[in-house]
């Protein structure tokens, strides 16, 4: 089979202004970037009538589980059927593109294009963002070298730097060193995707309130123990200034013309995971049928969307495709390397436990599911009928999905059973927790009944911030846990569905203008570190 950039490359895009026209754009209504890119005024009216589609996963393992690939593939099988479809999609961060994933827009015949500039420099939203972010950083130490009107305790600036990269040797810095300077302290970077800004970019509902969020952010404490925010650096306006352009969303296309709106990035393991409320709400207002994703698997991602996005935006999905892989669910049944591509039932079985518990999940908060079974070439017909009679026996729809080898032609099943899920009303969203719950109970309430701990264990540190959380009066506010990945648990080792642990959280940190608090698990770093072999090495210039 062709590599996806040959298939890419053999691809005929549309231009633009044709991809505007099939959301009734006019060509004078995008800022195009060329041939292919574009960017569009947000829109944000109600839209009722429209379906939002939530693409989720099981948990990831080094196998992949083309939970993108799938979400591009679904919408071009909508389009397929005829449907008016507007996919809505998170940018990708370099860090992974670099690191150990390597890219982010899709897979063989269901990509979106140009995947290249998507990857990289895709409209220069990461570069403002991280602009705007050490912008208020810089403005901080600034206004603590010039006399410290604020009494800002330097001991306790919590705001910190970002890029958007890999770079574990930037997690813990020393600022300050020079001789001229008038103090030092300790700081750190957080990668882009997880800081508060691009948190607030996702949240926002348009640029007055992307500047209130920005004037909420708790920048430090200043030495009796008050908030200092950013309003009182003066730095909202600059940075709105920065963001003016990023904050309206990105149009592409999928290899096969369905438009595509690509607009924010944060990561669901360390963030909230979900491209920003601007292009979910734009894109229902501009297509009957929005598909959307949220990252990593649905205990991180889906959770995140649901609770955290749903909650702040009044959204509301009509439809959860949870994406799986018979050969993930076997890693996650114990089998190893050498065995993933040979039938193993037993493995399955023991791995199966994983879906089983991202359905009942999904259930609980009162969704309508249909799990997509992304097919790989050394998936058995015995193992397909399993997944596909665990599915029914848990109430899921299921389809097998062939995108990625046949574009639309492979994800028309689960186009058409999509579209029939979307013709029954909205369910209500059952939260996981009510807004009136402590952040500590909030935290409990997700350990217990979306990871299935037996209960959470708090350091010392953390029980000091719930503290202070409470001092402050901050417990109203959701909570986004930073945990792995790869695990219900906080134990990345922990596949499957494990049970009676117990889920550790280390510290939390209050996000005042991204309006949650980030409760951080074990030792999840918010600046991820390179593989061994990074993706960088494979890379040719060309």
């Amino acid at each position: 089979m062709l590599s996806d950039r040959e298939i890419e490359a053999s691809a005929k895009p549309q231009n633009i202004v044709k991809i505007g026209a099939k959301l009734g754009l006019g060509e004078e209504e995008l800022d195009t970037f060329g041939k292919l890119k574009a960017k569009i005024e947000p829109r944000l009216d109600s839209a009722s009538g429209a379906n939002l589609i939530l693409v989720t996963a099981t948990n990831p393992t080094p196998y992949g589980e083309g939970k993108t690939t799938v979400t591009v593939g679904l919408s071009d099988g909508l389009a397929r059927i005829g449907k008016s479809v507007c996919a809505a999609l998170r940018e990708p961060s370099l860090g992974p593109v670099f690191g150990i994933k390597g890219g982010a827009t899709g897979g063989g015949y269901s990509q979106v294009t140009p995947s290249e500039d998507i990857n990289l420099h895709f409209n220069a939203d990461f570069h403002a963002i991280t602009s705007a972010n050490n912008l208020i950083a810089a403005m901080l130490d600034n206004h603590i070298h010039h006399g410290n009107a604020l009494n800002i305790d330097p001991a306790r600036v919590v705001f910190k730097r970002c890029m958007d990269m890999n770079d574990r040797s930037l997690r813990e810095i020393e600022i300050g060193l020079e001789k001229s300077n008038k103090f030092t302290r300790k700081d750190g970077f957080v990668i882009t995707a997880a800081s508060e800004i691009m948190a607030i970019l996702c949240l926002a509902t348009d640029l007055k309130n992307l500047k209130e969020r920005v004037e909420n952010i708790v920048v430090a404490y200043d030495k009796e123990g008050g908030l200092v925010r950013a309003k009182s650096l003066n730095c909202a306006d600059a940075v709105c200034v920065l963001l003016k352009e990023a904050i309206k969303p990105n149009l592409v296309q999928t290899l096969e013309g369905t438009p595509v709106l690509i607009h924010g990035g944060p990561f669901a393991n360390i963030a909230h995971g979900c491209n920003s409320v601007i292009a979910t709400k734009t894109a229902l207002n501009l297509a009957g049928y929005v598909v959307t994703e949220a990252g990593f698997g649905a205990e991180l991602g889906a959770q995140k969307f649901l609770d955290i996005k749903c909650r702040t935006a009044g959204l509301a999905p009509k439809c959860v495709v949870l994406v799986s892989t018979i050969r993930s669910l076997k890693y996650n049944g114990g089998c190893d390397k050498d065995g993933i591509s040979q039938p193993n039932l037993e493995a399955l079985k023991l791995g199966g436990e994983n879906l089983k518990a991202h359905i009942e999940n999904l259930k609980n908060f009162n969704q309508n599911v249909i799990v997509a079974l992304n097919k790989f070439a050394t998936d058995s017909d015995e193992e397909i009928a399993h997944v596909r009679a665990l599915c029914e026996e848990l109430g899921a729809e299921f389809s097998v999905c062939e995108g990625f080898l046949k574009g639309s032609a492979g994800t028309e099943d689960l186009a058409k059973k999509v579209a029939q899920i979307c013709e029954k009303p909205a369910r209500e969203i059952k939260f996981t927790y009510e807004s009136a719950d402590s952040v500590k109970t909030k935290i409990e309430k997700i350990a217990t009944k979306i990871y299935g701990a037996k209960d959470v264990v708090f350091s010392p540190r953390a029980q000091e911030d719930l503290a202070e959380i409470s001092r402050l009066g901050f417990e109203s506010l959701p909570v986004c846990v930073a945990k792995t990945q790869y695990s219900f648990s906080s134990d990345a080792k922990l596949l499957g569905r494990p049970k009676g642990f117990s889920f550790e959280v280390s510290a939390l940190e209050i996000r005042g203008g991204a309006g949650f608090i980030v409760a951080v698990s074990g030792s999840t770093m918010l600046m991820p570190g390179l593989p061994k072999v990074p993706a960088a090495e494979q890379m040719k210039a060309e």
